[in-house]
């Protein structure tokens, strides 16, 4: 469970799951990545995303070893695109964050974003980026919600990794609120974390404290 645990923050950086710690060691998958993906939907969309940031990981592994800033700026650009923070936010809230203010809520989810990203950001530097991923399936969630786009993650030398990313439309594009790593979903994981400061401060000074380092985000 920890190493499944590790690789929940990686999947943050980008909205998709990249698990350095678990993987670093991995060789390439030995058959390439079968894809039931159609144009456009969200299925699409994690595949295509996922084998750009493989690449641009890659190809600029040199510069963001040298230039930490700029990989900070390539992880946040991903997070911004892909990830729904303000919902998934809400999600960890759970019932603490019945009737907070949509200002609340942002400056809770920014706070948490930007707490994982400093911790967790350079393990992107990490893993192999010869690892496949594999749609499975993309099913729609109960009541409307948006969808279920179910894949593995293939390496050498182990069985299959099963993530699940749960999408919703969002300003008009798919984006992710929830990523499942053999079911251990992102947003439980935190819901649970931050119960008991949310029990005994408010909103705004558990996001403060996130900020300011006091607490740290950990999905381990």
């Amino acid at each position: 469970m920890p190493l499944i645990r590790r690789a929940l923050p990686i999947a943050l950086a980008a909205a998709l799951v990249l698990p350095a710690a678990a993987f670093a060691q991995a060789r390439p998958a030995a058959a390439p990545a079968a894809s039931t993906a159609q144009a456009g939907s969200p299925s699409q969309l994690v595949l295509a995303n996922t084998e750009r940031v493989l690449k641009t990981l890659e190809s600029r592994r040199a510069e963001f070893t040298r230039d930490r800033g700029a990989l900070q700026t390539f992880i946040n650009s991903e997070f911004n695109t892909m990830f729904d923070r303000d919902y998934a936010a809400r999600q960890v809230l759970g019932r603490h964050g019945r009737g907070a203010s949509d200002a609340d809520v942002k400056a809770f989810g920014d706070a948490l974003a930007e707490n994982l990203m400093r911790k967790y950001g350079s393990s992107l530097l990490d893993f192999n980026t010869q690892l496949r991923v594999r749609i499975k399936s993309e099913a729609p969630l109960p009541r409307g919600l948006g969808v279920r786009v179910s894949s593995e993650l293939l390496r050498s030398g182990g069985e299959p990794i099963p993530v699940d990313y749960l999408m919703r439309q969002s300003g008009g594009t798919w984006k992710v609120f929830d990523v499942m790593v053999e079911g251990v979903s992102f947003v439980r994981t935190f819901r649970e974390q931050f119960d008991t400061p949310l029990q005994r401060k408010s909103i705004q000074e558990v996001a403060r404290d996130l900020r300011s380092g006091q607490i740290q985000a950990t999905a381990e």
